[in-house]
């Protein structure tokens, strides 16, 4: 588990490897991740982007940007949190993860970015 705190959100993140979904022998590997939101700031916020930097165990690095998490841009209350889960394909049995958030102050309209912490991407095979 990794967690991060910037601009008064708490971020934390969960990955685990997808071995039902996995074919090793054909370099394709699935990773699920599960992210906590915290809102710690005294005004409401909403995400609204997302980007992400994903690197394979090769090295080769791919940016993602998207609008909002899973189809939703969700509206945060001072200290309510929001959770979603995800996943991520790659050709290696490891890789890393990491980005950033676009939340909005919803009282200034004053947008801001939020850092997610970088997580490890794992196969177990790799442990034995």
């Amino acid at each position: 588990m990794e967690t991060a705190t910037s601009s008064g959100i708490r971020i934390i993140v969960e990955s685990v490897y997808s071995e039902h979904h996995s074919m090793p022998a054909a370099s394709r590997y699935l990773y699920l991740y599960k992210i906590s939101i915290r809102n710690l700031n005294p005004f409401p916020v909403q995400l609204q982007k997302r980007h992400w930097i994903i690197t394979s165990g090769t090295g080769r690095v791919e940016h993602v940007w998207g609008e909002g998490v899973i189809g939703e841009y969700p509206l945060l209350a001072t200290n309510e949190v929001f959770e979603y889960t995800s996943s991520c394909p790659l050709e290696t049995a490891i890789g890393i993860m990491e980005g950033e958030y676009t939340f909005e102050n919803k009282i200034s309209g004053a947008y801001f970015e939020v850092e997610i912490p970088r997580f490890l991407l794992l196969a177990p095979i790799l442990l034995n």
